[in-house]
């Protein structure tokens, strides 16, 4: 019978051949039958221009070959930091599998057709939210944010709602990516790809 890629991945065989991005893809595709709700969500860190650490949840909203894709408001506080300095990490916990990805690297912009294609796809009123949105900034209340989404939505009316200019999205381009399996007694499974070249190399590692 023939293995799985997790099962090849944790078997300690010869693992020179395995593509990390297509583990991933089997372990998502788990991750979206078994999660009951966001099993794209993310937790993604940057750091500031003082190298002060910050992290949130955010969405992988696209993916290929290239590498992980999130879209924000450029202006933000990850957008700014970005910006400043593009590199980041990412790690994906699936509880329902009791697995996670961590993957970290250099951040590249998508290009604006890339961003459009994926604007386009979300729902008119949050189109709308993002436009109207100054992410990270402070607000009088939420009345005030109301208001302007109710004052940009009557504006456009029937029309559609543009992409902001300060409104793309980011690509991780991965040097490494890790591979965690929950395992009993706390000998969990740990591999981790770093990228060699055009290839990469994997290491087993210490729980």
């Amino acid at each position: 019978m023939l293995q799985t890629l997790t099962e090849r991945l944790f078997d300690d065989g010869d693992r020179s051949d395995l593509d990390p991005f297509a583990i991933f893809e089997e372990w998502f595709a788990l991750a979206r039958e078994a999660e009951p709700n966001d099993p794209h969500a993310m937790a993604l860190a940057t750091a500031d221009a003082e190298g002060m650490p910050d992290v949130r949840m955010v969405l992988l909203n696209a993916r290929d070959e290239r590498g992980f894709c999130f879209f924000t408001n450029f202006e933000s506080a990850k957008g700014q930091q970005l910006l400043a300095n593009p590199k980041a990490a990412m790690v994906m916990h699936w509880k329902s599998l009791r697995r996670q990805v961590r993957m970290r690297g250099p951040v590249e912009h998508v290009s604006a057709a890339e961003a459009d294609a994926y604007f386009a796809t979300r729902h008119k009123n949050s189109r709308i939210a993002s436009a109207t949105s100054k992410q990270s900034r402070p607000v009088a209340s939420r009345a005030q944010m109301l208001d302007e989404v109710e004052s940009l939505t009557k504006q456009i009316g029937t029309g559609e709602a543009p992409r902001p200019v300060h409104w793309s999205g980011f690509r991780i381009v991965p040097t490494s990516i890790e591979f965690w399996k929950d395992g009993e007694f706390r000998l969990h499974d740990r591999v981790r790809f770093t990228r060699d070249g055009g290839g990469w190399t994997s290491t087993r590692l210490y729980p």
